[in-house]
């Protein structure tokens, strides 16, 4: 049985991609730009998917300048939002070699540590992928329904 089209729901899916240099300066960029091209799609600053994105965003890309730095190559952002579904957050960098892992608990003395862990429990789900030809990419992803 067919759905006639004026009863459908469109589906709305915003993409936004954005390089990056793999400097802490690029990575508080991607962090502002990430907070901003949402409040563009609907989803205030202050709000709780904008700050839950924000630190998300902030850790991942602060991981991608920190440990996947190749020098004279850049990190990029990407998000894919469908309104009241989910989204998805990635963040690529072109070393291809480590393999992060949220470690279970950082000592209280350590200086880091934390960001996965924290990224962890902020996102539904997260997983590290293979970027072609080279590289990584750290994705997270939040799913609207349950919030």
């Amino acid at each position: 049985m067919t759905i006639p089209m004026a009863r459908r729901r469109p589906v709305t899916v915003r993409m936004f991609a954005q390089r990056f240099s793999s400097t802490p300066r690029g990575a508080r960029m991607a962090r502002r730009l990430a907070l901003h091209q949402l409040h563009e799609w609907g989803v205030p600053y202050g709000a709780e998917l904008s700050d839950t994105s924000a630190l998300i965003v902030a850790e991942l890309a602060a991981n991608a300048v920190l440990h996947g730095r190749v020098p004279g190559r850049d990190c990029e952002l990407a998000l894919l939002y469908s309104p009241g579904l989910y989204l998805r957050i990635d963040v690529s960098d072109t070393r291809g070699e480590r393999r992060p892992e949220a470690r279970t608990a950082a000592g209280p003395l350590d200086a880091g540590g934390r960001g996965l862990v924290l990224v962890g429990a902020l996102a539904t789900r997260w997983e590290v992928l293979d970027r072609g030809p080279v590289g990584k990419t750290v994705r997270a992803e939040l799913e609207l329904r349950r919030r």
